[in-house]
């Protein structure tokens, strides 16, 4: 069985990815995780008896502890999701956002650089760093501009979207200088199970449940690109196994909503399910709050790269991932109220002007 080192593997994104590739039993995976207020340990309890599932508590950035885990376990292959990746914390606090996106990158790049070269030709061959981005790096988009394809120039609007776009660079960089064997996937805004509520579906599903404010930023019309997380999973795997080496690939949904839409979806399924509740109908629960600096208009990404060259399309629709989404936060109010700290609520205060 081959072995993986996963960063961020107690996160959404991370631990949807584990959760999906030990249940196919693909590797045995070291997961490496801070556990900052996002990482969950709670995300991975079912696999609370797996020995081919290793947790390791720390940061990419300690390289000695980095170094130690590459020694001794010898990863076929690093996966690196972990990162700070809120925008609207990174515009309250960058300075969390450059030292662990664009500085902790670097930092594990460093060891992951050092243990590649020491590897026998073979393993070094085979061996994969697959780093998991973000569309944000690309900008914003007009109304009739085309999709961003992978050749799209970064012009990153957040202090955000400028660590990932860092970060991007940065392992490009140690492939075209180093000739580590590098792979990149920018992907739309990610959707599903496991999800920290400051996320704006999870934030509106559970304001729903409990009959609070629904806050939308500006006008609501601003675009995303929507993609359920098991989708963005697999499309992962197949990059990790037959991606070229080098190369970026675009992942997303096809589906472009504006957040309005997102959120009146979200309450018509809210009505279906509750329609007694004291809430219903729970569009009127929707509040315009003051726009975000900064808050790019429109993402949408093309593709067609990833279709053509790996055969990956998403399976899920927006309406059927959406659906799914909602009854699995319903099911789950142990794991609601785990991640609903006072700290959250005071987040909420800070960014939305209620907290309670």
């Amino acid at each position: 069985m081959a072995t993986w080192l996963v960063t961020g593997g107690a996160g959404f994104i991370g631990s949807n990815f584990v959760l999906q590739q030990r249940q196919a039993q693909a590797a045995r995976i070291i997961n490496l995780d801070k556990l900052t207020y996002a990482g969950n340990l709670n995300n991975l309890a079912e696999l609370r008896h797996d020995p081919d599932h290793i947790f390791q508590q720390g940061d990419i950035g300690d390289r000695e502890l980095v170094a130690r885990l590459l020694a001794d376990y010898q990863p076929d292959a690093v996966i690196h999701f972990a990162a700070e990746s809120h925008v609207d914390r990174s515009i309250h606090r960058p300075e969390t956002f450059i030292e662990t996106n664009v500085v902790g990158t670097f930092r594990l790049l460093e060891a992951v650089r050092g243990y590649w070269a020491g590897l026998e030709p073979a393993k070094r061959a085979a061996f994969r760093f697959l780093h998991i981005s973000t569309d944000e790096v690309y900008g914003s988009l007009g109304p009739e501009d085309p999709a961003f394809t992978e050749t799209t120039p970064y012009a990153p609007n957040s202090p955000y979207a400028a660590s990932k776009a860092a970060a991007d660079h940065l392992v490009r960089a140690y492939h075209e200088t180093y000739g580590l064997p590098i792979l990149i996937t920018n992907c739309s805004n990610n959707y599903g199970p496991l999800q920290f509520p400051e996320k704006f579906i999870p934030l509106m599903i559970l304001n729903g449940l409990q009959g609070k404010k629904l806050p939308v930023y500006g006008d609501g019309q601003n675009i995303r690109d929507w993609l359920y997380v098991t989708d963005h999973c697999e499309a992962l795997g197949l990059v990790l196994a037959k991606g070229t080496v080098g190369a970026s690939y675009n992942i997303g949904g096809r589906c472009e909503l504006t957040n309005l839409e997102v959120v009146n979806h979200i309450c018509r399924l809210l009505d279906e399910l509750f329609p007694t509740a004291a809430s219903a109908p729970h569009s009127g629960l929707i509040s315009f709050v003051p726009d975000r600096p900064g808050h790019d208009r429109r993402y949408a990404m093309n593709i067609s790269k990833i279709e053509r060259e790996l055969g990956w399309t998403p399976k899920e629709s927006f309406a059927s991932g959406l659906a799914k989404t909602v009854r699995w936060y319903v099911d789950h109010p142990q794991w609601v109220e785990a991640v609903t700290s006072g700290a959250y609520r005071q987040w909420l205060q800070t960014h939305y002007g209620f907290g309670s």
